[in-house]
């Protein structure tokens, strides 16, 4: 059987996943995005619980794939995680160290991107982009079922990228990277609430806003109608960038329904055409996996065939 763990900014997921793929045993529990140590206890103690499952299950110790916010550094050490306690940290070499046991690890979204062109929304199509949309926002690139990480392991790392075609009244907040106007500043949920405020909405999580609009609520539409505009701007630098066959939406966000119509509708505006009418081929689809998609991608690590 092979485990795969998610690690994000307010829960760890593990699911156990037998060879062809079937769900065997899920668990999900809370994160700790500011004490590293609890982190590494919460991480083993789901590894415990899985080893149980899986020898209760009549199998051997079952193969570790772990899926992180941020990459590793060429010393192994972790690095661009929103997850502050994981940076600078050698997470991988300690959890092999308190598991007596090899981890292979990955970017989170580099871990949705396999999931979901392996079996999921982007299943046969050539290339795949994939897309967090949470507490964070990134990226991840599979072409012909295989993701891609790149020499300095950045492939995909899209949410910290300015928001292209910027109109001049829209904000610049700070990034958590020490940049400004990074994508993930106006399209993660922190950020569609943040945006909120300014425009003289009630202090509210991302989802309760959603939620407003789908009723009806003039100010929440207006901030879902900005945050759409500003995802098919962001979007649309990716298709002239990559052209990828699907972009593929998980995350908080990614059950905004009327996102799919939406932002295709938009993002031709500035996807490059050279003045010809031209309609733009991507799809845009949520992935099929839902938030359980990227903790199905680390489980899969272990496939030399589909990790490059």
């Amino acid at each position: 059987m092979a485990l795969g763990l998610d690690v994000g900014g307010t829960k760890i997921e593990a699911v156990l996943l037998d060879v062809a793929g079937r769900e065997r045993w899920r668990e999900r529990v809370g994160s700790h995005p500011d004490d590293y140590p609890a982190m590494l206890g919460a991480i083993g103690g789901l590894v415990q619980r899985a080893r149980a499952q899986a020898a209760a299950q009549g199998g051997p110790a079952p193969t570790i794939g772990l899926g992180t916010p941020g990459s590793a550094t060429t010393d192994g050490r972790l690095k661009n995680a929103n997850s502050a306690c994981l940076n600078g940290r050698p997470l991988q070499r300690d959890l092999e160290t308190l598991l007596a046991q090899p981890v292979r690890l990955a970017n989170d979204a580099n871990c949705l991107a396999l999931s979901e062109a392996i079996d999921g929304a982007g299943a046969g199509a050539p290339v795949v982009f994939a897309v967090i949309l949470g507490t964070g926002v990134g990226g991840g690139i599979a072409v012909h079922g295989r993701v891609l990480t790149g020499p300095n392991r950045l492939a995909g790392e899209w949410g910290h990228n300015p928001m292209p075609w910027r109109p001049a009244d829209e904000p610049m907040p700070a990034c958590w990277c020490g940049q400004h106007d990074c994508i993930e500043t106006l399209l993660s949920g922190p950020g569609l609430s943040a945006d909120h405020a300014r425009h003289g909405g009630p202090a509210q999580p991302a989802a309760a806003i959603a939620e407003a609009a789908a009723g009806g609520d003039a100010a929440a539409l207006a901030t879902l109608g900005r945050w759409h505009e500003r995802l098919a701007r962001a979007l649309a630098q990716v298709i002239n960038l990559l052209d990828p066959d699907v972009i593929v939406l998980a995350g908080g966000l990614s059950c905004i329904a009327s996102t799919y119509d939406t932002v295709p509708g938009l993002w031709d505006r500035w996807v490059f055409s050279g003045g010809l009418k031209d309609p733009v081929r991507t799809a845009l689809r949520p992935a099929r996996h839902g938030d359980a998609s990227g903790v199905r991608g680390a489980a899969w690590l272990w496939r030399d065939d589909l990790v490059r």
